[in-house]
């Protein structure tokens, strides 16, 4: 999904400008290097000859960042925003297309074996400390149970750099550094469809006979059909992020009769396509995406993204850097993944509905209206608007699901690689050709 062109929204600052604050601790650094016989780079004079070549899904790759990316830090960040598929194939064959690469988890599972990526030094994360736990450990509290898929702790660190072995537990080295994640379940439309919906095999309800739709992303796909089946009762998975062959067949074979007796109306690979199918009535229940959701409502159309009993499918992302970064380039990365985890950026993606990766930085940017809405859990106390300035809830009004912790607490999978990938791929393309 891309999104593009998007308005520039005030948002609230606080603080130094950050651009200052960086170029004077780069011309300090610059200036300590001056021990050495020769002529040594002096960063801040050479930052804004810096371009640094960024591609990603439409969620993060947005107009509004790189733009601020200049004004704060001086250099030029170029984004190309893809399908997830896309995404997948350009980090995994074209090392030398890219600079950083923005992906999911999942992804990021498939791309780092391939050695394109380079491990990330924590130590030169400022912020490290403050990352969720959801990205460390994987739990977000103590007693928490890490949830099945490939949740982020599990392929988020490496045993040493330059190692192609994910590490069980923390490292200093960091595949990917977390910016943004979410809970995501169905997206409904609650006036055509007129009584409460609390489970997942709601998407395979017959009331809903060709007003149905589900993501056509296998990866993702397959995980919303799992939680569907398992709602039903039909299968009790051992992993649904780790399906065996038998695991696939049979859910593959529920979706196919369902997709024969005509339950879907579309099989969508776009932002775009989720919403106009929501927007127009055309679909009443189906996989969404937080953005999406915001973009129904804005239309002035009831879209709910609705909590349900077996809990949520989970997502995370994160910025990866090519193998091929190095000198001025790999200083101007590290940069700006500090910059990413200040808080401008996490304020704007958590007014989509999104989390921040170190929360305590976006609420600087959040009033205290925002942050309770969409943080906290809490009733708005005003208007809720979007990153736009297109109301999204009223005064009273609270958000679908609840607090960060309500949502969070109650994931039962993230998006996953499976150790039978290509069969999944294979059987995913045969149920959609069918």
């Amino acid at each position: 999904m891309t999104k593009t062109d998007l308005p520039k929204t005030d948002l609230p600052k606080t603080g130094a400008s950050r651009r200052a604050v960086l170029r004077g601790a780069a011309a300090t650094a610059a200036l300590a290097a001056t021990n050495t016989i020769g002529a040594p780079m002096i960063w801040a004079q050479n930052i804004k000859d810096v371009t640094l070549r960024q591609f990603g899904t439409g969620v993060s790759n947005l107009n509004e960042v790189a733009q601020k990316v200049k004004e704060d830090l001086g250099f030029t960040l170029e984004m190309t925003a893809l399908d997830s598929d896309s995404v997948t194939q350009r980090a995994a064959t074209q090392p030398n297309s890219f600079d950083i690469a923005d992906i999911e988890y999942w992804i990021c599972k498939k791309v780092w074996p391939t050695g394109n990526l380079q491990a990330m030094d924590t130590t030169k994360i400022k912020y490290y400390d403050k990352i969720s736990p959801i990205f460390t450990t994987g739990k977000l509290r103590p007693d928490s149970v890490v949830a099945q898929g490939t949740a982020p702790s599990k392929v988020g660190f490496v045993t040493e750099e330059g190692s192609k072995e994910f590490a069980a537990e923390p490292t200093r080295w960091m595949t990917l550094i977390p910016t943004i994640y979410n809970a995501d379940t169905l997206g409904i439309r609650p006036d055509l469809i007129g009584r409460p919906i609390e489970h997942w095999s709601e998407l395979l309800n017959p009331e809903f006979k060709g007003k149905a739709s589900i993501l056509d992303i296998s990866s993702i796909g397959i995980m919303d059909m799992a939680m569907t089946c398992e709602s039903m009762g039909e299968i009790q998975y051992g992993d649904k992020g780790n399906m065996t062959r038998e695991e696939i067949d049979k859910t593959i074979a529920i979706f196919t009769e369902a997709k024969k007796n005509g339950q879907f109306r579309a099989f969508w690979k776009s932002f775009d396509e989720s919403v106009n199918l929501m927007a127009s009535g055309e679909v009443v229940i189906q996989s969404m995406w937080s953005p999406a959701i915001t973009a129904v409502k804005t239309r002035g159309i009831p879209c709910v993204y609705q909590p349900l009993a077996e809990g949520y499918r989970s997502w995370g992302g994160g910025l990866g850097l090519s193998k091929a970064l190095s000198g001025l380039e790999l200083d101007a990365a590290y940069e700006y993944i500090n910059w990413y985890l200040s808080g401008w950026v996490g304020g704007f993606l958590m007014r989509q509905g999104y989390y921040s990766a170190v929360p305590e930085t976006s609420k600087e940017f959040m009033s205290e209206n925002e942050w309770g809405y969409w943080y906290e859990g809490k009733p708005a106390t005003g208007d809720i608007v979007s990153p736009q300035g297109q109301k999204l809830a009223a005064a009273g009004e609270t958000r679908d699901g609840g607090s960060y912790d309500e949502r969070m607490g109650h994931v039962a999978c993230w998006n996953s690689v499976m150790d039978e990938n290509q069969y999944m791929v294979r059987k995913w393309n045969e149920f959609i050709a069918s």
